[in-house]
């Protein structure tokens, strides 16, 4: 009998190693190495999740017909467009967030949805027996013959399920809890982890079944187990918002099929998920009129405009180290132009402190919104409000000097749709393109020129 070889595997980074280390060299995190049993050194059964596609031959890029891929459309939009249109066969999509978030009301919305239009879908829970999953389907009101639900943790059992079955969708909830006999280490490691996906792989790209697996999170915000489990897939999502709030974001960071700035909102009800789809409409229901330090900025998220409201509150410091909070936004983004202010402009923020927000709890990183957040900053510092009908788009550079933005006509027509009367930009995307009705585009090539027009009465 063939002796059994062991190796210490870390469960943040996935690092394989001989011996016992207590800092691991990877990513350096102290306690992390466990002692796991090397798969290649266990035989066990094999079923129908180990099957293996015939051995290809390279062929001439010229010579493979290019073709779109066909996609199963749901009846939410705002998944579809995260997507990139729809869900495409055989893909393996991975969904992350934080618990309680909703991640498993989404899927099983998205199964029943699937269900009715007369596609068998099997949703494996390994977290919840069949009684709960009924109890969630009682309260979304699904009542279809086509969902088929299975409580099982084996991924043995669960791939002779889907050959006996044969759905057309599968989900798994999740990732953690599935394991694989011939790995002996426990379930949610980073080997169960590895080697469960990439049997699922294989489900979904040998037979075209759509998997959707579900991901737990850390403490840190990132998807619990190696970061080769992202790299195996072919589309992550985040799934994210406060527990106690109403509205959840789905955000595409990877997507192989689509654009990985897509988002869609949705607003969580008693009876389940509902798409928002005018966002903007949302984050700007509550602002308040004639405030100091409130902009809004259309920013861009994929393919949709979003306007959102950017608020900035600065006061004297009472320490030697003034603060620079914010949220919602780059932090480092905040002391730069708060520098760029105060060497172009002439603002003394040196002994400030700022706290600056997104309101609405939505997550911007893209340079148009510097713009906005600088004279959210100068209206703050000087308290002087700015007007309510104006927006604010344009990247700053560290010379004071407003630089062009990506999609002006998008963002102008979004503000036009939702009653705002100006448009503040960059001088350099005037040119081009014909404005809308009812809205006055002003272009502005500095910082200074952009206070004088947004902060004037």
């Amino acid at each position: 009998m063939a002796k059994r070889k062991t190796k210490f595997v870390c469960q943040e980074c996935g690092y394989e190693s001989a011996k016992w280390m207590g800092k691991c060299p990877a990513c350096h995190q102290w306690n992390t190495m466990v002692e796991e049993i090397d798969p290649a050194s266990v035989k066990g059964r094999t079923g129908y999740a180990t099957s293996t596609t015939s051995a290809g031959k390279p062929e001439k890029i010229t010579a493979i017909e290019s073709k779109k891929e066909p996609r199963i459309t749901t009846k939410m939009r705002e998944f579809n467009r995260v997507l990139g249109g729809g869900i495409v066969l055989g893909s393996l999509v991975l969904i992350g967030g934080d618990p309680g978030i909703g991640k498993s009301t989404l899927l099983l919305q998205i199964s029943a949805q699937l269900a009715e239009k007369d596609m068998s879908v099997l949703y494996v829970s390994g977290e919840e027996s069949t009684r709960q999953t009924k109890l969630r389907a009682d309260r979304l009101d699904i009542t279809t013959d086509q969902l088929y639900v299975l409580s099982e943790t084996n991924l043995y059992d669960i791939s002779k399920q889907v050959e006996e079955v044969k759905p057309s969708f599968v989900v798994i909830d999740s990732i953690q809890t599935i394991f694989k006999e011939e790995v002996t280490s426990a379930p949610g490691s980073v080997s169960q982890v590895r080697e469960c996906t990439m049997e699922l792989m294989k489900i979904a790209k040998s037979n075209g079944i759509p998997i959707f697996i579900v991901g737990h999170v850390t403490k840190e915000g990132s998807i619990a187990g190696p970061r080769l489990l992202e790299h195996m897939v072919d589309a992550v999502l985040y799934f994210e918002g406060e527990r106690h709030h109403t509205y959840r974001i789905l955000r595409g960071v990877k997507n192989r099929f689509g654009s990985t700035h897509e988002m869609g909102i949705f607003e969580m009800k008693e009876e389940g998920l509902r798409e928002v789809m005018n966002p903007s409409e949302i984050f700007l229901e509550e602002r308040s009129e004639g405030a100091a330090g409130s902009t809004v900025v259309a920013s861009m998220e994929g393919t949709r405009t979003v306007l959102v409201e950017i608020q900035a509150l600065i006061s004297p410091t009472s320490f030697g180290n003034p603060r620079r909070t914010a949220t919602g936004i780059d932090h480092n983004r905040v002391p730069l132009l708060m520098a760029v202010l105060e060497k172009r402009v002439g603002l003394m923020l040196q002994n400030q402190d700022a706290y600056i927000k997104v309101a609405g709890g939505v997550k911007l990183d893209e340079p148009a919104i510097d713009l906005a957040l600088a004279v959210s900053i100068a209206s703050s510092f000087r308290d002087q409000p700015t007007n309510p009908n104006d927006i604010f788009v344009g990247e700053v550079g560290l010379t004071g000097e407003i630089r062009r933005v990506s999609r002006i006509e998008q963002r102008v027509q979004e503000a036009a749709k939702l009653g705002f009367k100006r448009v503040i930009c960059p001088k350099n995307n005037l040119d081009g393109w014909n404005y809308p009705s009812g809205i006055e585009v002003i272009g502005v090539s500095s910082v200074q020129e952009a206070l004088d027009i947004g902060l004037r009465h």
